[in-house]
């Protein structure tokens, strides 16, 4: 259901075919025109959803969800640390090889990194960069020291790594989409082993990043005849 509210009350209601949260789903009584809720009628009602829900505005959201905070200080400095998820956009070189595949995730910008963080035994998430509806799962079998699986392995939390190896779930190939372009995303976003076997000795440390915000200190000023003062109201017009 959804009000029209042309200027009438009570407003009138239009149905929809579905329960859906849009805009002309709420009353409003903090709008001057357009407004569709009836103080004048029911004064009473006005004030307890106010107390209970707010005036619906940013700042009565905030004060009802308790987000409100008062303090002295002309700057508040926080930090937020990073998430510990790995994610690459893009990749520097193509996938190659099969059953078994080398990917070169590209660490210049957006990422900017020295190496990689990807891990032996690590299970990663392949998108292209185009749609991101094309996927592979696959699993990281070796990590090496150099692009396309050069170097040498890498040593697990300690050597530079800059590539890998990984084997696709329940296939031998990827998609097509996925080969010969380096516009394929990855996403790391767990990892397996098998019974008996080490896990992983490194760790990956993350990094935070610090923010600060400044209050904003708002003043204005109305002037208005002493005469006039008794005349100020809210009057609604039905059209």
């Amino acid at each position: 259901m959804s009000f029209v509210t042309g200027g009438s009350f009570p407003a009138s209601i239009i149905p929809s075919q579905k329960r859906m949260l849009l805009e002309n789903n709420f009353l409003e009584f903090n709008t001057g025109a357009g407004n569709d809720f009836a103080q004048q009628y029911l004064p009473e009602l006005y004030e307890a959803e106010v107390e209970r829900y707010g005036n619906r505005t940013l700042s009565g959201f905030l004060r009802m969800v308790g987000a409100e905070m008062p303090m002295t200080s002309d700057q508040v400095i926080w930090s937020e640390q990073n998430r510990l998820h790995i994610s690459y956009k893009g990749l520097q070189q193509n996938i190659s090889g099969g059953p078994v595949y080398i990917i070169t995730p590209d660490i210049s910008a957006p990422n900017t990194a020295n190496n990689i963080a990807v891990r032996k035994g690590q299970t990663v998430l392949l998108s292209d960069n185009a749609t991101g509806l094309i996927t592979a799962k696959v699993h990281v079998t070796e990590v090496f020291k150099g692009q396309n699986g050069g170097g040498g392995a890498a040593d697990d939390g300690g050597d530079v790594a800059l590539s890998f190896s990984c084997s696709p779930y329940g296939t031998d190939t990827l998609p097509a989409q996925l080969l010969n372009t380096t516009g394929v995303n990855l996403f790391v976003y767990g990892s397996e082993f098998k019974k008996g076997t080490d896990g992983m000795t490194g760790s990956i440390e993350p990094s935070f990043t610090q923010f600060s915000n400044r209050p904003v200190i708002i003043k204005d000023k109305y002037q208005i005849n002493g005469s006039d003062t008794a005349q100020i109201g809210c009057v609604e017009v039905a059209t």
